[in-house]
Formats: C-alpha cells, sequence, structure tokens
C-alpha cells in the first residue's frame, strides 16, 4: 500500500473501453489535462475510470441500498486506485433541464437575490413583508394564481377548436373533441339538448356556439342513440363537457404523452394576462429594490445586475455583497450576457457546464477532484484566459483539476499532460507521455505533440472568389439590432466572435426562402436522439441495410425469420426483458436515474434465437459493436453499407461502434454524424451548408481531416459557413465576418469583414489579435514551445 501521503493518484490496469491495461500515476492538487484524438481512451480514462471509482467509493460510504446498485451498474474495469479523493464531475451533459430551471436556479443566484427583497425591499405602506417563498414562480405562495408561475397561458379560441366552421357537427367540425365513442357520446348529448348537430357551424347562433365551445357547466341529459346496425341501445345519463374543458383537462390531466400532444395543437400560448408575463402574485410585484421589480432585476444582463446592486442600509450590504460575489465568477467565465430568468434549455452545453463551474467557485469545497469535459467548448479564445484563472483558483482552494480538453491554450497552461493515443478506438487505448507539458515534445507519435509545438508560420492560401452574395437581414432578435450581412457564395465562410456576441442568431436566419437558395442544409449540435436506441446505425439509414443483409443469409431463410426480426425496436427479435434497449434504468433515491446493461441479453439487445443467425461469422449483436472503421472493412463488398461507412470515416468518426446509443453521443459527434448523413446523398445543385460550432471536441489532428472535407465540399461548387472559435479554421477562411466587439449589449453588430488577414489587423475587434497571432505563430497565451 501507498503511504497516506503519497501526492499521485495512481490508475493500475485501466481496461474501460479501449484502455489496454493502462497504468498511469496523476498529481493531486495540480491542473491535470487529458489530450489525445477523439475516440483515443482520454474521456475513457477520466471519466469512465477515474470519477466512476470515486462515484463507486461514495455510493458504498452513503447507504448500504447502494451497495446493491453498484452491482448492477457495475464497478470500472480497473485493476485498482489508491490516492483517489472524492470526485465532483462537470461533464456537458445532454439531458434536458425542466422547464422551470433557468440561470438563477443552476446557480443558486435567485434565492439571494429573492432574500434580498424580502429583507431589504421597499413593501408599499401599510404592506406586510413577504418571505422569500412570496418571490419565487415556482411555490404556490409566490406564483401567479392564473398562469400557475410559467408566465404563460394556454387558451383555447373559436379558430383552433373549429379549424372548419363550414363543417356541422355531426361532420367533426369541433376538431378539439375526441374520436370515437367519447366523440359520439358528446354529439348525441347536443342533439339531446336540442342543438343543431346537421347545421354547418357558421351559420349557428353566436350564443350557441359561445356555449357549445366554452361553458363550464356540464348537464346531464337523458341519451336515446339511435338504432345501428340493428343493436337495439338502451337509452343512458349522457353528461356534457364543452371544447374547451375537454381539451384543458386533458393537457393538465391526462398520464398519455400522446393524448396531452393532441390536446395542445388546439391550444394557443399566449402571455399570462394577469402577471403580463413576470410569473408573480402581484404583491411580490409591488415590492421593489433600486426602484426596479424583482422581475425586471431578474431579465438584466447579470454584468448589469451587479452595477444595479448599490447597496443602501447594512442588512442591504451583506445580501448585495453576496450576490455580487455570486455574478463576479460567471461575468470572468464570459456570460455576463445572460439574465437570471433566461430558462435553461435555450443554452449550449459549454455555456452550461461554464455556469456550473461559476457555481462551484462559491460552494467552498476543498480536498475533491473536479472532472471537467471540455469546459472551452464554446469559448472564444479571449475567454479562454478566464477560464485558465477560474480553474487555478480551484486549485489554490485545495482541489485537484483533471480536465479532459482539446483547446491547446489550455492543455499549455496545465501542470501536468496525460496524453492517450495514438490513434482512435482499437488503435488506441495507451498512455503516450504523463508529465510535464514540456515533456511531450520528446514523444514522436503523439498528434499533440505536432500541434501544441508548431511554431511555423501558417502558409498563406489564396483566396476563393465569391460568385455572387446571399444577403441576411436586415435582424433584430435577441442582442442583434437591424444587422445585415453578406454571405459571399461559392466559399468557405468563418462567423466569429466572443460567446454570446449574437453569431448563432445571426446564422440562424439564413433560412430556404432566402432569394439565391437553391438547398439549405443546417447542421446543429443537437441529439440525433433522446434514448439509447436511436444510435449511430439507426440515424444514418445504414441499419436498414444490415438487417437486410441478415435476413438474406440462408439460415435466417431457414427459419423464415425477415428483416423485422433483427430490429431490436419492434417485438420478435429483441430480448423482452430490456425490449431491446440493452439496458435497463436504475432509479436511485436522491440521485439521477443510471442505465445497467440487461441481466438477461447483457446488452445484446436481442434474444438468443435472434442471435444464432451469422453473417460471415457474426451475429447481429456483434456487428453493432463493430468500429465504424472495423465495419468498412467487415461489408466493403456490400456498396450501400460501404458508401455509408466511408463517410463516417471522411469527417473523422472512425472509432464509434455503429450500436452506440445516442445518448453517449456529444454535441460534436452528433453534429459529425448528421453531417456524414448529408454527405453521402447524391448532391444535386449548388448548396448551402450551416454549421454551428463543428470543431467542439474535436483535436487539432481531427479537424484537420474535418476541414478537408468542409473544403473538398467547397471546391466541388456548394457554399459552407461555420461558427467557430478555432483559430486554424478561421485562418483558413475564404470570408470572415466578426460579430461583437462583446457579449449581450455590448455585442450585435458586425466588427470586421473580409479575408482572415485582413480582419486579423482591425484593432476594435477581440477576435484579431488571437487571429493575427495564429496565422504568425506568436504565442498569443501561455509558454512558447521548449
Amino acid at each position: 500500500m501507498h503511504s497516506p501521503h503519497d501526492p499521485y493518484v495512481r490508475v493500475r490496469g485501466a481496461r474501460e473501453h479501449n484502455l489496454r491495461g493502462v497504468d498511469v500515476d496523476i498529481p493531486r492538487d495540480a491542473l491535470v489535462v487529458f489530450t489525445g484524438v477523439s475516440g483515443s481512451g482520454k474521456s475513457s480514462l477520466a471519466f469512465g475510470t477515474i470519477y466512476a471509482e470515486a462515484q463507486r467509493r461514495y455510493f458504498e460510504s452513503v447507504a448500504p441500498y447502494a451497495r446493491r446498485l453498484i452491482h448492477q451498474i457495475g464497478a470500472p474495469k480497473v485493476g485498482e486506485i489508491t490516492g483517489l479523493p472524492p470526485a465532483v464531475s462537470l461533464q456537458q451533459r445532454r439531458t434536458a433541464p425542466g422547464s422551470r430551471s433557468s440561470v438563477g436556479t443552476v446557480t443558486n443566484l435567485s434565492n439571494s437575490l429573492r432574500m434580498l427583497f424580502s429583507r431589504a425591499g421597499d413593501h408599499p405602506a401599510g404592506a406586510a413583508r413577504l418571505d422569500s417563498d412570496a418571490f419565487s414562480p415556482n411555490t404556490a405562495a409566490g406564483a401567479c394564481p392564473e398562469c400557475h408561475g410559467l408566465g404563460r397561458v394556454h387558451r383555447t379560441t373559436e379558430e383552433s377548436l373549429v379549424p372548419d366552421p363550414s363543417l356541422s357537427i355531426r361532420e367533426g367540425a369541433i376538431a378539439a373533441w375526441p374520436g370515437a365513442w367519447q366523440g359520439k357520446n358528446l354529439r348525441d348529448v347536443l342533439d339531446a339538448l336540442g342543438y343543431d348537430v346537421d347545421r354547418p357551424w357558421r351559420e349557428l347562433p353566436a350564443g350557441q356556439r359561445e356555449w357549445i365551445l366554452f361553458t363550464d357547466e356540464q348537464p346531464v341529459v337523458t341519451v336515446h342513440p339511435v338504432r345501428d346496425a340493428g343493436r337495439i341501445q338502451r337509452p343512458y345519463q349522457g353528461t356534457y363537457m364543452s371544447a374547451r374543458r375537454y381539451v384543458m383537462k386533458t393537457f393538465s390531466d391526462s398520464r398519455s404523452a400522446t393524448l396531452r400532444a393532441r390536446a395542445e395543437r388546439f391550444l394557443e400560448s399566449a402571455p399570462c394576462p394577469v402577471c403580463g408575463g413576470r410569473r408573480l402574485r402581484p404583491e411580490a410585484l409591488a415590492v421593489t429594490f433600486a426602484g426596479r421589480t424583482i422581475a425586471e432585476l431578474a431579465a438584466l444582463p447579470l454584468a448589469g445586475l451587479a452595477e444595479v446592486l448599490e447597496p443602501r442600509g447594512e442588512t442591504a450590504r451583506v445580501l448585495t455583497d453576496d450576490l455580487r460575489a455570486g455574478i463576479a465568477p460567471v461575468v470572468e467565465l464570459g456570460l455576463g450576457y445572460l439574465s437570471l430568468d433566461r430558462a435553461t434549455p435555450t443554452l449550449s452545453a459549454g455555456e452550461l457546464q461554464r455556469l456550473r463551474l461559476a457555481t462551484q467557485l462559491r460552494s467552498g469545497l476543498f480536498g475533491v477532484v473536479y472532472v471537467l469535459d471540455e469546459p472551452s467548448a464554446g469559448l472564444h479564445p479571449a475567454d479562454t484566459e478566464a477560464l485558465l484563472t477560474i480553474l487555478d483558483r480551484l486549485k489554490a482552494a485545495g482541489n485537484s483539476v483533471f480536465v479532459v480538453e482539446h483547446h491547446l491554450d489550455v492543455v499549455r497552461g496545465a501542470d501536468w499532460l496525460v496524453d492517450v493515443g495514438p490513434h482512435a478506438g482499437e488503435h488506441g487505448g495507451r498512455i503516450l507521455h504523463s508529465g510535464p507539458v514540456a515533456g511531450l515534445a520528446e514523444v514522436a507519435e503523439s498528434a499533440t505533440a505536432r500541434h501544441l509545438f508548431d511554431r511555423s508560420p501558417v502558409p498563406v492560401r489564396d483566396v476563393r472568389p465569391a460568385r455572387g452574395h446571399l444577403e441576411v437581414g436586415p435582424v433584430s432578435r435577441h442582442n442583434l439590432r437591424g444587422v445585415t450581412a453578406e454571405f459571399p457564395l461559392g466559399v468557405f465562410t468563418a462567423v466569429t466572435g466572443v460567446s454570446g456576441s449574437g453569431k448563432s442568431t445571426l446564422i440562424g436566419e439564413v433560412t430556404p426562402e432566402l432569394p439565391g437558395v437553391e438547398r439549405l442544409v443546417s447542421v446543429d449540435q443537437k441529439p440525433i436522439g433522446r434514448t439509447p436506441r436511436s444510435n449511430l446505425a439507426t440515424y444514418t439509414g445504414l441499419f436498414d441495410v444490415v438487417r437486410k443483409v441478415f435476413a438474406a443469409t440462408d439460415e435466417a431463410k431457414r427459419r423464415r425469420y425477415g428483416v423485422g426480426r433483427f430490429s431490436f425496436n419492434v417485438a420478435g427479435g429483441r430480448c423482452e426483458t430490456c425490449q431491446g434497449e440493452g439496458f435497463v434504468s436504475v432509479e436511485l433515491l436522491f440521485l439521477p436515474s443510471t442505465y445497467a446493461p440487461c441481466p438477461d441479453c447483457g446488452g445484446a439487445r436481442y434474444n438468443p434465437e435472434t442471435l444464432e443467425v451469422t453473417y460471415r461469422g457474426r451475429n447481429i449483436a456483434e456487428v453493432l459493436d463493430l468500429t465504424v472503421e472495423a465495419a468498412a472493412a467487415f461489408f466493403a463488398d456490400t456498396p450501400a453499407v460501404a458508401r455509408s461507412l466511408s463517410t463516417l470515416l471522411d469527417v473523422g468518426l472512425g472509432y464509434l461502434r455503429l450500436g452506440q446509443p445516442a445518448t453517449e453521443l456529444s454535441g460534436g459527434e452528433a453534429q459529425r454524424i448528421k453531417l456524414a448523413s448529408e454527405l453521402q446523398r447524391v448532391r444535386r445543385g449548388a448548396t448551402l451548408y450551416v454549421l454551428d460550432e463543428p470543431t467542439t471536441g474535436l483535436h487539432p489532428a481531427d479537424v484537420e481531416v474535418l476541414m478537408r472535407q468542409l473544403h473538398g465540399l467547397v471546391d466541388a461548387g456548394h457554399t459552407v459557413v461555420v461558427v467557430e472559435h478555432d483559430m486554424a479554421v478561421v485562418a483558413g477562411a475564404d470570408w470572415v465576418i466578426d460579430l461583437g466587439p462583446g457579449g449581450g449589449d455590448a455585442g450585435g453588430r458586425i466588427v470586421a469583414a473580409g479575408p482572415p488577414a485582413r480582419v486579423a489587423a482591425v484593432r476594435e475587434s477581440r477576435t484579431a489579435r488571437h487571429l493575427e497571432a495564429f496565422l504568425s505563430r506568436t504565442p498569443s497565451a501561455g509558454p512558447a514551445s521548449p
């Protein structure tokens, strides 16, 4: 055993995913960066092994019931790990938080602001002091009674309930009513109440139409059903329910998502007429601080909020100081443009992770390992310096900071570097270097070394001439105020600017309706599916061909297995215990639920009979377990599969497994899968490709591969527009549109536009300095090569 004073986390025999019995020693109380090409195994080491083991030990210590779960979830495949402190993971989670989750709730700053209003707000004369709950739209005490604190009301209108007024009630004029017997019953009740169900809706008197659709009365009448098909039906007591009442009841009470979604089609959403979208009761909105209501303060950008919070009086000072201390790290991480009321689902993965990071700074924990997943994702180089400062502060507070990262400025700022590789998938999984950054220069086979220490000036490329322009705007959305942009056609354009400057808003305005756009392909980083059922093979359509290949084997024909037998989404061939998911969900008290491999099929997704059918010695589960690269060799002579696989290889995804669940893919991987699906289509006519940060999560070596593809598209006559922070990509573009100069209110205009060399000379641009440094290869931050 090692002494308790051993300053290293020592990992022995790590075999998670593609790691090959890895042994590595990593210093505690240091900023350690894990690098390597995408798929090399660095996340398997940092998250799959080190963090997973820390979490397992935590479960063991928390509660006896958790031991059962560990048994189900399985421990990481590792010999032993010594010297491991408790760990906190800040991953770029891709789960959608609830609609009530906001910047204020994620950072806990909402609590402090409510406390300020309760203790130090100006209450109207004679009004009782409200406690902090009364200022929350998520409590019964604070929520506006009309919209229940959501700020919007769903209402029905005659137009939404009766889309075609030329129909009679018998012909189905009230589209919102349920189908089948229930709808017939409501019609018969109306008939019995004396309404004319055969007259066109628009000819009914207004008073009758109003009552039929909106009444809250529920009269009961005796219905004498018309004899149909010779069956005599007895009279029965029927209760009437108006169309609005039916829709609202279904929308709020139904357990069926399908029924709820159907009801929602007949609702129109509008700002709540009582609170005006501010979500709170009038009593709470009557209280002010610095002359503003809590709703007004929550709508300010955080940088602006900090300025308004000038303390008055001692009680206020303690509370405003606390708030400003909480806002500071958020602003420092380049997120000062966000407001407290901004809903979490509208944030990017990078923004959300940095918010959590800023919140951790205040938590005051020490002696823990923070494991971070690319905190620089979506960060402009100007904000990366602030990120390094914050990581150093976590370390100074007595913590270890382990970061999986591709951004070279972050890599240069590390105390210790663990480089995994040399390549992806089965050609990776070895430790190439574990030590101070400078030592990596000696490692010939490291792809990271090649990029980290390359200081040769970038050769100036001839800029392609545009064959016309696409005019977008004037755009006034979010922080863009009447911005008009010209995108050159037939070239490669990079849109740059700090976080929140308006890049995504601007490219979101490029629509197929614009003159000059023949075909638009917009590729974002949203997940390709929300459940483990969706995967690489199903998304690209590759799986359809693979299933046909299996159904065509002699054994499948002998057993009369069709194509459906080889799908894990339908009954028949799939394992029924997990219904083809390969996983069962394990619910944990107080903790997010986790997936454990299915106890019956062990994750194979199919039942034993289906797995008896093989093609070239592999069953369908084994084929799904192949990497893209291995599958390309396996299916080399099946043209439809081979084409699909070669485009996945072209965008650098050779390391992914065909059956890799969508839930395990990063945003960047999801985006490249969508791009590959596009590339495999036969293209007719010029296409405009719009990509939002396509290099997120890519090692510089993989960026080169992706850029070859994108520049190839331009050479073939298409137009490519990317939002990008990677200066290597920007330097290689034909045209740059730089937004800014800052984020939020300080941004939202075009600061510079032109070829990279011209934009690099614009002093007002915050991108220029970093672009210029890249073009001349002088370090803009961090130490130079050894």
